[in-house]
């Protein structure tokens, strides 16, 4: 178990998935490209923070194109991993049941805009 100032330190954002495409090579990894919204910059306007995520998802998304677009939860402050020579930057929230082999992404209303912090 982890109390509850451990887990309040897990930051989950929205985030707003601009492309998707199959990592070479992989059947299971797909390299999405996030928008997570607005971030302020050291004194400079506010810019974008888009980042990179390599997920296992593929096999549920034959058509990746399904994911442009869409609105799910990430969470954005886990450490930077290689994945197949891939930066993900990122890990975006699912479920799953094992035994029956169900898959779900979360998904997150419209009206939320991409950036919101979950919490």
């Amino acid at each position: 178990m982890i109390n509850y100032d451990e887990f309040s330190r897990v930051e989950m954002t929205v985030g707003k998935i601009l492309s998707a495409e199959p990592v070479e090579k992989s059947e299971k990894l797909l390299r999405l490209t996030v928008d997570f919204g607005l971030k302020p910059s050291d004194g400079s306007p506010e810019v974008s923070d888009i980042r990179q995520v390599v997920s296992g998802i593929a096999k549920y998304f034959p058509d990746v194109s399904v994911l442009i677009n869409s609105k799910h939860p990430f969470v954005t402050n886990l450490e930077s991993r290689m994945i197949m020579g891939l930066e993900s930057q990122a890990m975006i929230l699912a479920a799953s049941d094992r035994d029956s082999g169900a898959f779900s992404l979360l998904d997150v209303s419209d009206s939320i805009p991409h950036g919101t912090r979950l919490g």
